[in-house]
């Protein structure tokens, strides 16, 4: 069976962003998901009830932004895999790959989905067989890293057995930048 799961975070709603875009929302709302993977700083409980709504299983981390009652990771099956949802605020400096393989392995996850650089990248840590899937900010919003474009984003995995479609979506005014890797774990 197929699993399809939404990986989105950093909204920061609303000290940095009133909501989310309405052509991020139209996007994203294109499919239906089996699991919903939010990477954190929500900083506002509404941001959790309009993931609920997208359906399928929503799974939420706490970022360094929220003051919410949420886990600091959470480490998930999809098929044949195990995917691990960490905000990525105990990572210094931000986004540092060396230090989310050794948080990966540390939960004992093949893919670690994470945020806090506001910023989408995907990179298969060669040697290690693990995968770091970063959606970007959903809004768009500033967060402090000099890679980030302020332009809105999410990720959409796409998971059969061990095989891995991960879809980087980069919304702005209505249009779609997607860029696709296809990885075998």
């Amino acid at each position: 069976m197929t699993v399809k799961a939404l990986a989105i975070g950093d909204f920061h709603i609303p000290s940095r962003s009133y909501w989310i875009p309405e052509s991020v929302e139209l996007e994203v709302k294109k499919e239906r998901y089996d699991l919903v993977l939010c990477t954190g700083d929500l900083t506002s409980e509404d941001v959790i009830y309009w993931l609920e709504s997208l359906g399928g299983k929503v799974y939420v981390v706490r970022g360094n932004m929220d003051h919410l009652r949420l886990p600091t990771s959470i480490s998930v099956k999809v098929e044949e895999l195990r995917v691990g949802l960490y905000h990525g605020a105990g990572v210094y400096p931000r986004g540092d790959v060396a230090k989310l393989t050794a948080k990966a392995r540390q939960m004992g996850v093949d893919i670690l989905v994470t945020g806090h650089t506001h910023y989408p990248e995907v990179v298969m840590v060669e040697g290690e067989g693990i995968l770091i899937v970063n959606p970007g900010s959903a809004t768009g919003a500033w967060g402090g890293d000099e890679r980030a474009t302020m332009i809105p984003s999410f990720a959409v995995l796409t998971v059969d057995s061990r095989r891995v479609e991960v879809k980087i979506k980069e919304v702005l005014d209505g249009d779609v930048r997607e860029r696709t890797w296809i990885f075998n774990l």
